[in-house]
């Protein structure tokens, strides 16, 4: 097990994600001595992901590099990538953690030139891009990614392209021979930020997500709107490449409901309003846009842009909780029944294309330490806790700006803890 040097004023961050990496750099600026540890390849979390924020409709991606900035600025910010915390001990102000580093087979003599990605002939499903694409076995999870190194996906060694990979690089970049490595870390609080993940939309049976191709997620349908995603950011039908003019967004698909999620997750409404203008501007006069509700969540300054979208005639609101989604054998359209609760009425609506509003669960089930957690998973903020605080969706169903704020908190909250040992110690 090899040692990394910290001690009980050191403040650990797990999870890189917006929320992670906002409350790292907080503290690191703040002059404490900062661990984070990220399990994938990469920093940013669902961020990176994303083809625009709401409601100003900007790109991440000068916000990523300013934060990566930032990181590469920070002298007091030590960065791990594939780590996975196994075990937590210890007690406020003195935690001894377990780490595992899991093997990126590619060094840091790499300069991500991209040769043994041509080299390797291997393909997998691409997580980035929700696997509707492939990507090679020795891959650059995507064009911003930081640290910029290619990695090599396990299922490859031992294999030709392996070594083919190997024979690919200038740099001697590629190591075949990396294990997985332990570390303990001594530190005083910790900032937990492993974000969430999208609920599994296929659990909504009577939606068809698994049978009916023109069926798809609301983060599938961000990434297709990328230019470097899946379509290229063609707004196309899965099924046959078709233009998809007219789009049903199905809000609060799998969150309010007793059989899948309890709670709202807050992020679901503006989301699909945002989505509705890349139809708007992809399709011009020909979109056709049609949102199903509850009812609409778009809370304090979302209320100007739901106002805007609302306002479009080629936007429909329809208030129904969508029964069931069958499939036109002839058209592969989704055909959506329910009933209109205005007016009462009853229908069975054709579209292109039906994205679903899934909702947001914590990314982590089991932890390797006791804390308090609530009914739907997300941890409390309980003195119970000790010197572990929750930050971003790790707390609760957030957007960035709030994940953003929470994390800040999360990040003032274990300063002081650090503070707190450094005036004990002398």
């Amino acid at each position: 097990m090899t040692e990394v040097i910290a001690t009980n004023e050191t403040i650990l961050v797990v999870g890189g994600g917006i929320s992670g990496v906002t409350a790292a750099l907080e503290a690191a600026e703040a002059g404490k001595d900062v661990i984070l540890l990220e399990k994938r390849p990469y920093i940013g979390g669902r961020v990176t992901q994303l083809y625009k924020y709401f409601p100003k409709l900007c790109f991440p991606t000068c916000g990523l590099e300013i934060n990566q900035r930032r990181i590469k600025a920070n002298p007091n910010l030590r960065l791990f990538t594939m780590a996975e915390v196994t075990e937590v001990s210890g007690q406020e102000g003195d935690y001894t953690v377990k780490v595992t580093l899991h093997p990126r087979y590619v060094n840091e003599n790499c300069t991500a030139c991209g040769e043994c990605a041509k080299a390797v002939e291997a393909e997998f499903d691409d997580e980035f891009n929700y696997n509707l694409k492939k990507r090679k076995g020795a891959y650059l999870p995507y064009a911003m990614a930081y640290p910029e190194r290619y990695v090599l996906d396990p299922r490859i060694l031992g294999t030709e392209d392996a070594e083919r990979a190997k024979a690919a690089c200038k740099y001697d970049a590629i190591d075949l021979d990396m294990q997985p490595e332990e570390i303990e870390l001594r530190v005083g609080a910790i900032v937990w930020a492993t974000g969430w993940r999208p609920y599994d939309a296929a659990k909504i049976q009577p939606y068809g997500y698994d049978r009916i191709e023109n069926v798809i997620s609301s983060v599938e349908f961000e990434r297709m709107m990328d230019p470097f995603g899946p379509t290229g950011g063609k707004l196309v039908r899965p099924s046959d490449g078709k233009p998809a003019k007219n789009v049903a967004f199905i809000q609060c698909a799998g969150s309010r409901d007793r059989n899948h999620l309890l709670h709202c997750s807050r992020i679901c409404c503006m989301a699909s309003l945002k989505q509705t203008t890349y139809v708007l501007d992809t399709y011009g006069e020909e979109a056709d846009v049609s949102i199903y509700y509850i009812d609409i969540r778009a809370i304090d300054r979302f209320e100007d842009f739901y106002r805007k979208v609302r306002e479009n005639p080629q936007v429909k609101f329809i208030k129904s909780k969508v029964a069931r989604i069958d499939k036109d054998k002839q058209t592969g359209n989704p055909i959506l029944h329910g009933v209109d609760t205005e007016g009462y009425h009853r229908y069975a609506n054709q579209h292109d294309l039906v994205v679903l509003a899934i909702g947001m669960e914590p990314a982590v089930d089991q932890f390797p330490m006791p804390v308090v957690v609530n009914r739907e998973g997300f941890i409390e903020n309980d003195p119970a806790n000790g010197g572990i605080f929750a930050a971003g969706c790790a707390s609760d169903a957030l957007d960035v700006n709030r994940s953003v704020q929470s994390a800040t908190a999360a990040a003032l909250r274990a300063i002081q803890v650090v503070n707190r040992v450094a005036r004990a110690e002398v």
